[in-house]
């Protein structure tokens, strides 16, 4: 699939996850989204699952953003703490779109924590919470780890997955390394498991020994080698070395876990010229996590000053990472954002293009390690490799039949009559068109136009129908319809009786919830909402209500 076309289905408003290998454009056109969603007044939440990642498209990270934090999975306290927090109910109240970047970093109980948080704050139990969800990444790339380092299953394995109805966009044409070049092929002999081939092109030439005018990037597997090269590499410089220890407060087991996530060491060793990169994102100041640089001095109180490559000058302050629980801070940790920059863990190179690089690959020891590490590059021009081992060459078989499935779905998708062709046709057995400058459609009217063109013989509630055929959520239909939600719900039981409860079953709330629901209508002599609601409290909305008791037969009372 092309970039123009993935474009023109990512407009029709779908749910989407944009793939394809290193290099084929999958940040360029998130960019180029976001610009069409913001000129038309779309509020969209620009997110990745990393720092630097997050950086490439001027947002933040997806565990910032949605509250999550450092926690794996939430639970029920959990969401209705974060739910309480004003500043996130607002961004939510506005957004409409949701991006994440590198998907492939987040864990499958991480992916469903955040749908979780979404539905809790739009109050829509549709996947996300009815925002469209443009998912980015590669799954050839390093699996997620969970908090301990132990491996954890990728977001495609999480409940949420096969209920988001996702369109598989299948980027197919290359941007960032030149067809010709040898890194193309390189990489496409990793991904279509042709291990011998890629070996093969290593060896033809002698990356060993090259030189180059600009030291380059350093990649190492392991934080042990990063480390030590990081050490001897400082001790080189002949000059005063400054020492800051991490302060910390609070709760200990908390403090642990943020340190744990944090990439700036305890105990932080600078020197004049010394190469560094930032770890945190402060724009005011400059810089973000992964800003690369040079140590030029120390300011007056000790704090170091910064040469970025770009050619900046920064002071690194002190800065703190938080817990916190309600309005309360129940632990935090204060550390200079920076970390020894002359080497980096290939975890860490994930999302960064880089010119050149000085790459170790013989101590690789998990799936895709080499394929993260030379798809950093823009060109085998640009490498200098010290070693290899056999386990760089290697990918999951799980990812392989997998991304064969995805290529597959892109194909299909690509036959259908209404992107065959033209793809900004709309068709009611097709996508309706997307129209971000109205938060929704531009109105009724166009509506009525495109879907319902020659249809004027069909009653109210049939019309609501074709909507609810797209699987759109009770606000969207009713900002479509231009009626009460009350109407709406009177179309739905129409619905339910001419046509059964299957294709209303998406609106039916969660299943835990409508037990608690049905257990509160047994007790009560009618079907009235106001004591349902009365007894079930802030979490549950009328809507919710209203909907299960849309789907309640007879009930034995109590």
């Amino acid at each position: 699939m092309t970039q123009e076309q993935a474009f023109e289905i990512l407009k029709s408003g779908c749910n989407v996850y944009l793939t394809g290998p290193a290099g084929s454009g999958k940040t360029f056109l998130l960019n180029k989204y976001i610009d069409y969603l913001k000129k038309n007044g779309k509020v969209v939440g620009v997110t990745a699952s990393t720092g630097i990642a997050a950086t490439h498209m001027n947002g933040i990270t997806i565990h910032s953003f949605s509250g999550l934090g450092i926690k794996d999975e939430v639970y029920k306290e959990d969401i209705r703490k974060i739910v309480k927090k004003s500043y996130l109910r607002k961004k939510f109240e506005k957004t409409g779109v949701l991006i994440i970047d590198e998907i492939s970093m987040l864990s499958a109980k991480q992916f469903d924590a955040i749908n979780l948080i979404c539905q809790a704050f739009k109050k829509n139990t549709l996947a996300f919470g009815g925002m469209q969800i443009v998912c980015s990444g590669d799954f050839f790339q390093l699996p997620p780890i969970s908090r301990g380092g132990a491996e954890s299953k990728f977001v495609f394995e999480s409940e949420i997955w096969g209920n988001m109805n996702l369109k598989i966009c299948y980027l197919n044409e290359q941007h960032r390394q030149q067809q010709k070049d040898n890194l193309f092929l390189l990489l496409e002999h990793i991904r279509h498991n042709r291990a011998e081939q890629a070996k093969n092109i290593l060896l033809a030439e002698d990356f060993a020994s090259r030189v180059f005018d600009i030291e380059p990037a350093k990649l190492y597997t392991h934080n042990v080698d990063v480390d030590y090269l990081n050490s001897v590499e400082l001790k080189k410089i002949k000059a005063e070395e400054r020492n800051y220890l991490m302060q910390f407060t609070g709760n200990t087991h908390i403090t642990d876990a943020l340190k744990r996530g944090c990439l700036a060491p305890e105990n932080l060793s600078l020197k004049v010229g010394a190469k560094v990169m930032f770890v945190k994102n402060n724009f005011e100041a400059g810089y973000v996590n992964g800003t690369l640089g040079k140590i030029t001095g120390f300011d007056a109180g000790g704090m170091p000053l910064v040469k970025t490559i770009n050619g900046n000058f920064i002071k690194a302050d002190f800065a703190s990472w938080k817990a916190e629980d309600e309005d309360t801070v129940v632990a935090e940790i204060s550390q200079i954002p920076l970390r020894l920059a002359w080497a980096i863990t290939i975890h860490k190179s994930q999302g960064m293009n880089l010119d050149s690089a000085e790459i170790d690959l013989s101590k690789s020891f998990v799936e895709g390690m080499g394929y993260v590490a030379l798809s950093r590059l823009k060109s085998l021009s640009g490498l200098k490799l010290t070693g290899m081992n056999e386990m760089c060459f290697k990918i999951s078989k799980e990812i392989f039949e997998f991304d064969k499935k995805l290529k597959k779905e892109s194909e299909n998708l690509m036959a259908r009559p209404a992107f065959a062709k033209s793809f900004g046709e709309v068709k009611q057995t097709e996508f309706l068109n997307f129209l971000p400058d109205a938060g929704i459609y531009k109105s009724y009217n166009v509506f009525r136009k495109k879907v319902l063109n020659g249809q004027k013989q069909t009653s109210n509630w049939q019309k609501t129908k074709l909507l609810v055929d797209q699987k759109f959520s009770i606000s969207t239909i009713v900002k479509m319809r231009g009626v009460t939600e009350d109407t709406i719900l009177k179309h739905l039981e129409k619905i339910s009786t001419t046509d059964g409860f299957d294709c209303l079953e998406y609106l039916k709330p969660l299943p835990s919830k409508f037990e608690k629901i049905k257990a509160v209508f047994s007790k009560m002599p009618d079907f009235k909402l106001s004591p349902v609601k009365e007894i079930l409290g802030e979490d549950f909305s009328f809507t919710e209500i209203k909907l299960a008791r849309l789907f309640l037969g007879p009930i034995e009372k109590e």
